[in-house]
Order: structure tokens, then sequence, then C-alpha cells
């Protein structure tokens, strides 16, 4: 586990499933309030994260719908007593066939309806954190990003990763459309944003603009 401390947010990446999924436990400082964000599976690993951390969860926040990032929501939501909010509807396509693309990729799924759909302009509550949604189709129809302006902190999903971009050839993608979210809707939130992706390191948008090969400034003029 990787432990990012942004007052008065702080964060604890669990990787999850073989994918190395970063579901991240996020809390409120100042309440001890947390949400556990993309629970794809090995609940043990996020309970033992949430023991560690000494924290209560009050809620589970999806980015989107796909089986690494969505596969255990049901089950951890049923053991802690709590709802689930997000993605965007458009995700409904993935997290109504969460038990069939957890056969393709060798995962656990449950299907559901979360307790919350998402959409832009909407805010999470954690505690006493109050979390901007952003729709941010492009990896999935329906992905959502959170973003707390006051620790200049964002939970971007697999729109955005250090150094590379999500994939958009799965149902629902369209590279195209990606990158423009990328643009309108990520930089604006400010270089200095520092981010967790849905897989490998954290980063912030000001290396990205510097140095992604795909949405860099120099890449993005050419």
């Amino acid at each position: 586990m990787r432990d990012i401390a942004v007052t008065p947010l702080k964060a604890v990446i669990i990787p999850v499933t073989v994918l190395t999924q970063n579901c991240t436990l996020v809390w409120c400082t100042a309440t001890m309030k947390a949400a556990v964000v993309d629970p794809g599976g090995d609940l043990p690993r996020i309970a033992a994260a949430i023991a560690q951390a000494g924290v209560t969860v009050e809620k589970i926040l999806l980015t989107h719908g796909h089986i690494d990032h969505a596969g255990a929501a049901r089950p951890l939501a049923d053991q802690l007593g709590v709802a689930i909010e997000g993605p965007h509807e458009a995700d409904r396509y993935w997290l109504e066939r969460l038990d069939e693309t957890g056969r393709q990729w060798g995962l656990d799924g449950t299907p559901f309806e979360p307790d919350r759909w998402l959409v832009e302009r909407d805010t999470v509550t954690i505690g006493d954190l109050v979390l901007d949604v952003y729709e941010t189709p492009g990896h999935s129809a329906g992905s959502v990003i959170f973003h707390h302006p006051p620790s200049r902190f964002a939970l971007v999903g697999d729109v955005l990763f250090q150094g590379s971009v999500g994939r958009s050839d799965l149902p629902g993608g369209d590279h195209r459309q990606l990158i423009a979210t990328i643009v309108t809707k990520l930089w604006p939130l400010g270089s200095e944003t520092a981010f967790i992706p849905g897989h490998g390191q954290p980063s912030t948008f000001a290396h990205e603009r510097a140095t992604n090969s795909f949405v860099s400034d120099a890449a993005l003029a050419a």
C-alpha cells in the first residue's frame, strides 16, 4: 500500500485483483469517515486497510463499471452496510454484466444497481469533505472522476495514467472523446492537481502535460 497524505484528506492505495487495480481508501482527517473507491476485489485486503487506518467507511464510490473497479462493490456494500454512489448511468451496461465479464477475466463479479447514479455537477461527501463530480467519458461511457479542490486532489479512474491514457477499445469507449475529456475536464482543474489513477503510480496534471506522449501539450500541438 502507498500512503498519500493531503490535509484535510488522506488516501491509501490498495492494489487489488490480478489486474493490480488501485482501489483507494479516502478519508476525512477531521471526522475519520471514509469511502472505498473502486473495490474491484480482494475484500480481505480492503478490510485490513480499513482496520489499519482506523476509519469508519460510510460509502463506496465508483469511477466506472469495469470488473476490476466494481466487481466487489455489492458484496463490500452489503458487508459494511453502506450505499454505493456512481458511476454515471451510461455504465449500467457494465454493472449488469459483472458476473459475465468476471468469468472472462477470472474474477468474481456481482451485478448491481448503485444507490445513486452520478452526473456532472453532483457532489459526493466523505465526512466533512465535499468532492466535485465530473462526467469523463471515453474509457467507458459512464466514467466519472472525483475532485477535491481544497486539497488539489483527484481520483480519475482509468481516464488518465502516469505516462498513458485509458484504453478505449471496449464497448462504450471512444479514443477521441477520451482525449477531449482529459483536455476539457481534467486540465482546467489545475496543473498542480495530484491524482490517483486506476492503475499505476500517482502523478500530477503538470507532469502529464509535460511528459505524457498521448496528451502532453507538445503531443496535442503536433
